[in-house]
């Protein structure tokens, strides 16, 4: 094992799964064994009980929808008017020095600071949610984007002017190309980001998704759900990042000779 030297995808696979067993094993082991009170952590098994029974009786299913829709619709809304803005910010930069000192204060902002304004405005609907994760993802998107822009490689830059191309051809057919599998990149870690937002959008005022199943746990002291609840939060965020990667590497293959 030397420092950057790569491991087969096999290899990553094994490492990874021997994680998760590693970590479930000291979980079992602590709380089966009776180190660790029922009351403050459940047992895997359990955990798996309960979470059966949450999916099959208790209409968990259409909670976890909920909440994959509540973030996909926040986060594609701020995708959509973060990419444009962010490709704009880093290829020009009289754009750049007018919107970047905003942007720079706005991402600082936490998201949840905003939520009883949102409720003021919004009240507790879907609106006041899909305001929190945009709120939460549009300015880290913009900022991100337009330094990936940004950051295009010079040379290649006036070698398309030499080459007789115009402002709006170096754009599309230079920075985008140079700048999209970074975009795609800052795509996946944001939404990322979307799903903690959400969960606390529905801490407050929910009457359904997995924060609102969560605050209603944690009500009955039921450690169980809530830990249910938050691995379903994380196996939903790995499969989506598998995909999102195994998409950016089939999408951007000259990433992959960079």
């Amino acid at each position: 094992m030397r420092p950057l030297q790569a491991v087969s995808p096999g290899t990553r696979v094994v490492l990874g799964i021997a994680f998760f067993v590693l970590f479930f094993a000291v979980w079992a082991f602590a709380t089966l064994g009776g180190y660790v009170s029922k009351t403050f952590l459940a047992d895997p098994i359990t955990m798996v009980r309960s979470g059966l029974d949450l999916l099959f009786n208790q209409g968990f299913a259409a909670d976890i929808g909920m909440t994959v829709w509540r973030v996909l619709g926040g986060f594609v809304i701020a995708a959509l008017l973060a990419v444009p803005l962010g490709v704009l910010m880093g290829a020009y930069k009289p754009i750049e020095a007018f919107f970047e000192p905003f942007v720079s204060f706005a991402r600082y902002l936490p998201a949840s600071a905003f939520i009883p304004l949102l409720i003021l405005w919004a009240g507790i609907g879907e609106t006041q949610k899909l305001a929190v994760i945009f709120i939460g993802s549009f300015f880290q998107l913009v900022l991100m984007i337009a330094v990936s822009v940004g950051n295009t490689r010079r040379d290649l830059v006036e070698a398309a002017y030499t080459l007789g191309s115009q402002d709006r051809g170096v754009v599309t057919r230079v920075l985008l190309p140079s700048a999209a599998p970074d975009i795609a990149e800052t795509l996946r870690m944001v939404l990322g980001w979307a799903w903690t937002y959400v969960i606390v959008a529905e801490l407050i005022g929910a009457s359904s998704g997995i924060g609102h199943m969560i605050t209603d746990s944690q009500a009955l002291m039921a450690t169980d759900q809530i830990i249910f609840g938050i691995i379903v939060i994380g196996a939903i965020g790995l499969v989506t990042d598998f995909v999102f990667k195994s998409f950016n590497r089939w999408l951007f293959p000259w990433a992959r000779l960079a």
